[in-house]
Protein backbone atom coordinates (compact mmCIF):
# COMPACT_ATOMS: atom_id res chain seq x y z
CA UNK A 1 0.00 0.00 0.00
CA UNK A 2 1.45 3.34 -1.01
CA UNK A 3 1.77 6.14 1.55
CA UNK A 4 -0.72 8.21 -0.46
CA UNK A 5 -3.34 5.47 -0.33
CA UNK A 6 -2.70 4.86 3.36
CA UNK A 7 -3.11 8.57 4.09
CA UNK A 8 -6.33 8.63 2.09
CA UNK A 9 -7.72 5.68 4.05
CA UNK A 10 -6.73 7.18 7.41
CA UNK A 11 -8.30 10.50 6.46
CA UNK A 12 -11.52 8.81 5.40
CA UNK A 13 -11.78 6.86 8.65
CA UNK A 14 -11.11 9.94 10.77
CA UNK A 15 -13.58 12.05 8.77
CA UNK A 16 -16.24 9.37 9.18
CA UNK A 17 -15.62 9.18 12.91
CA UNK A 18 -15.83 12.97 13.22
CA UNK A 19 -19.12 13.08 11.33
CA UNK A 20 -20.66 10.14 13.17
CA UNK A 21 -19.42 10.66 16.73
CA UNK A 22 -18.30 14.27 17.05
CA UNK A 23 -15.01 15.58 18.40
CA UNK A 24 -14.49 13.04 21.20
CA UNK A 25 -15.27 10.12 18.89
CA UNK A 26 -12.79 11.55 16.40
CA UNK A 27 -10.15 11.90 19.11
CA UNK A 28 -10.70 8.37 20.42
CA UNK A 29 -10.55 6.96 16.89
CA UNK A 30 -7.28 8.77 16.18
CA UNK A 31 -5.81 7.52 19.46
CA UNK A 32 -6.80 3.92 18.77
CA UNK A 33 -5.44 4.11 15.21
CA UNK A 34 -2.12 5.34 16.58
CA UNK A 35 -2.00 2.56 19.17
CA UNK A 36 -2.80 0.01 16.47
CA UNK A 37 -0.02 1.34 14.26
CA UNK A 38 2.52 1.12 17.10
CA UNK A 39 1.46 -2.40 18.04
CA UNK A 40 1.49 -3.47 14.39
CA UNK A 41 5.04 -2.22 13.93
CA UNK A 42 6.08 -4.00 17.12
CA UNK A 43 4.48 -7.26 15.93
CA UNK A 44 6.36 -6.98 12.61
CA UNK A 45 9.62 -6.51 14.47
CA UNK A 46 10.17 -2.99 13.11
CA UNK A 47 9.85 -1.31 16.53
CA UNK A 48 11.49 -2.17 19.84
CA UNK A 49 8.92 -1.28 22.51
CA UNK A 50 11.45 -1.76 25.31
CA UNK A 51 13.75 0.79 23.72
CA UNK A 52 10.91 3.25 23.26
CA UNK A 53 9.83 2.90 26.89
CA UNK A 54 13.41 3.30 28.11
CA UNK A 55 13.82 6.46 26.02
CA UNK A 56 10.57 7.89 27.38
CA UNK A 57 11.73 7.19 30.93
CA UNK A 58 15.08 8.86 30.22
CA UNK A 59 17.13 5.71 30.80
CA UNK A 60 18.84 5.81 27.40
CA UNK A 61 19.56 8.42 24.80
CA UNK A 62 19.21 8.07 21.05
CA UNK A 63 22.84 9.04 20.44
Amino acid sequence: MSPTLAGLAIGAVLAGAALAFGFWGFLLTALMMGAGAVLGRAAEGRLDLGGVLDALRGKRSSS
